[in-house]
């Protein structure tokens, strides 16, 4: 009886030390979960109050304006990087955030004036409509088929810009291998060929430009037009791609011939169908507009005499294109030089009556001579 009753009392006790350190565990995990519920809920607080002030204007009361550059093919991380740089807002993740949980996209490029007062909502309308909040104090407008020189000019005539300077900029290869690094969609090494007169000659594309300062930077100037080329260009990469002997930069080069030599679109796409007719049966092109670039001036009257000219540019000396772009060129005139006319004219000339006769044969071509140039 002894023995049972030890037994029994050793089973109680360790029954009760069981139960003792079952309760000292759940003791433990209530106060772990209590204290991880804790920490998630200070957390969580923590993060929506530090969202919620992230999305409000970083300075309500500062109402100074802030220039803010959205280069082109910008991400929305990019942009997010860039406004937060700037004052704008407060943290670019949230910024992030804010534009993928709302949906937002399409954000456009351009000169904006921002506040540190404003709301994520007035800068995300302001991005998707282009908005400046800021007159340009300057406005420039660079006309179709305008060479280098004579974009200089007038940028030398508009601000305070001497022309030298903007020419020695365009020249200025480590300047212009830069250029190539940062817009590799247009800009490659065929620029850099030696015997090319001005290496962004055709890049800097006619427009009107606004400018926010009233003394702009050559670089701002220059990267501004190679911008605009950029746009332009870039919807007809996958047309060049296609054509395994083409560049952008004959494109290119294509589109200034036809931008000299006509001024309609129909005359455009025609005369481009000349050209190609041309190389393609390997004759030369001999445009006169390569023959005033080469000579340096614009003196029509001495094209005859300076047909010989010893010039990469001179099409009436060298088969094939020109060694680069003789000027810029709209629109029309790339469309033109990628999708020419179907015809089987082989010569064209501009009448002195302003129209261009056409013919598909040297005979036909000298009969146009005497009728439209006599």
């Amino acid at each position: 009886m002894t023995s049972d009753n030890n037994h029994n009392g050793f089973d109680k006790d360790r029954l009760i030390k069981r139960s003792n350190e079952a309760k000292i565990v759940r003791k433990i995990v209530i106060i772990v979960i209590s204290a991880l519920t804790l920490i998630m809920a200070i957390g969580v607080t923590l993060g929506y109050l530090y969202v919620k002030s992230a999305l409000e204007p970083v300075d309500p009361n500062d109402t100074s304006t802030i220039d803010v550059e959205i280069p082109l093919g910008s991400s929305t991380s990019k942009i997010a990087s860039i406004l937060e740089e700037n004052g704008i807002i407060k943290d670019s993740r949230v910024f992030r955030f804010y534009t993928k949980f709302n949906n937002v996209s399409s954000f456009q490029a351009g000169e904006y004036t921002f506040s540190p007062s404003m709301k994520f909502n007035q800068i995300v309308e302001a991005l998707q409509e282009g908005k400046v909040l800021k007159e340009p104090v300057l406005k420039v407008t660079i006309p179709e088929g305008k060479t280098i020189e004579q974009i200089a000019t007038i940028y030398g005539n508009k601000t305070n810009i001497n022309k030298e300077d903007f020419l020695n900029k365009v020249n200025d290869i480590e300047y212009v291998e830069q250029l190539i690094d940062q817009y590799p969609s247009i800009l490659s090494e065929d620029i850099l060929e030696p015997q090319i007169k001005n290496p962004l000659e055709g890049y800097l594309f006619p427009a009107t430009y606004s400018f926010y300062e009233k003394n702009p930077s050559i670089e701002n100037i220059i990267e501004k037009m190679i911008q605009k080329t950029e746009t332009v260009v870039m919807p007809y990469l996958d047309v060049i791609s296609e054509n395994e002997e083409l560049t952008v930069h004959k494109a290119l080069t294509m589109a200034s011939l036809v931008e000299n030599e006509a001024t309609t679109a129909e005359d455009r796409n025609i005369i481009s169908g000349v050209f190609w007719n041309r190389l393609d049966a390997g004759m030369m092109l001999q445009t006169d507009p390569t023959v005033l670039y080469a000579m340096g001036e614009r003196k029509e009257e001495e094209i005859t005499k300076n047909k010989d000219i010893d010039s990469p540019y001179n099409t009436y000396k060298n088969l094939g294109l020109p060694i680069g772009p003789i000027s810029n060129f709209a629109e029309n005139s790339l469309k033109a030089a990628l999708q020419p006319a179907e015809t089987d004219n082989m010569y064209f000339l501009a009448g002195n009556d302003g129209k261009i006769y056409y013919a598909k044969t040297y005979e036909e071509h000298q009969q146009n001579v005497n009728k439209y140039l006599k």
